[in-house]
């Protein structure tokens, strides 16, 4: 099998031994379509059809059978030797490329800290924060993305999950906004004054309307925007109100970022339910030595950022 991607040695070890592209792609932990691929890359690689639709099952063919017999050793020497690659891992020298996707405010408030702590520990490595157009599992699948950051809820049923912190849902308003000089503000002055929805999709993504409609209420919603930091630019020239994590106010490395902006933290007049940010990634990337260094790393200066929200 001239040029063949060493990678593609386990999936095609899968696939003989299991006899069905579902089977292997569960054992493997990705989804039946990347498998479906793989199979397509390995008969390209091979030149040979390797599996046949035999009625509801998959047969080998001939040249299939002859693997069968040869590559199980060879997946378990590649194993071995990467396994004792893995001990070798030297993060000093480490040179490459992570891509994490998160959310602009991540970025505006943790991305320097991040930076930061991975170049005191490995500095060839670069960082590379890709847009959150919405949520897509696909890059993580494709490996595109090493790493997501965002609420467990949008994940794909085959990701990890890791929660990083604790959030919760708070109001904001500019410097002197009249809702300010109110002793206690009501369900009915927070709808009194327009708010800024904030969305990437087009529909409301937090449940403030939900529970403000349970008492017949409605916001005024004039203006949407994609990201909670453009909200906060808004509201910091304007009477609009709206409704951001907390997180989004500052952490222990950047503790003035909403003072900085010119925008007051103003109590809900709602209970809304606090929820989990989390890591989020491809279970192909579980035993990369890598990608496990730098998960950790995230998931430290998280918890440092946010030390009262960490479960």
């Amino acid at each position: 099998m001239p040029r063949m991607d060493l990678n593609l040695l386990t999936a095609l070890d899968a696939l003989l031994s299991e006899r069905s592209v579902t089977g292997a792609a569960r054992r493997l932990g990705i989804s039946v379509s990347a498998m479906s691929r793989t199979l397509t890359r390995l008969r390209v690689a091979t030149g040979d059809r390797l599996l046949l639709q035999a009625g509801r099952s998959l047969v080998l063919t001939p040249y299939g059978e002859q693997l069968s017999q040869r590559v199980p050793t060879l997946a378990r020497e590649a194993a071995a030797t990467l396994g004792r690659a893995e001990h070798q891992f030297d993060i000093a020298t480490l040179a490459r490329r992570f891509t994490l996707r998160a959310g602009e405010g991540f970025v505006d408030l943790l991305g320097m800290a991040l930076l930061e702590r991975v170049q005191r520990a490995a500095p060839g490595v670069q960082l590379r924060f890709a847009p959150k157009p919405d949520w897509n599992a696909q890059p993580l699948r494709d490996g595109a993305i090493d790493l997501e950051v965002g609420t467990a809820r949008a994940s794909a049923p085959e990701v990890r999950t890791r929660v990083l912190f604790r959030d919760r849902y708070i109001g904001i308003c500019r410097r002197g906004h009249p809702l300010l000089r109110k002793r206690g503000v009501s369900k009915e002055n927070w709808a009194e004054y327009p708010h800024v929805m904030v969305t990437r999709t087009g529909v409301a993504e937090n449940p403030f309307d939900a529970a403000l409609e349970s008492s017949s209420l409605v916001r005024k919603l004039p203006v949407v925007v994609p990201s909670y930091l453009s909200a906060m630019q808004l509201v910091h020239r304007s009477d609009l109100l709206a409704v951001i994590p907390h997180s989004c106010v500052g952490n222990t490395f950047v503790p003035d970022y909403a003072q900085a902006i010119g925008v007051e933290v103003l109590a809900l007049p709602l209970e809304l339910p606090d929820f989990n940010v989390c890591a989020i990634w491809h279970p192909r990337l579980d035993h990369d030595p890598a990608q496990r260094w730098f998960r950790a790393e995230v998931l430290a200066l998280c918890q440092a950022a946010y030390p009262h929200s960490v479960l």
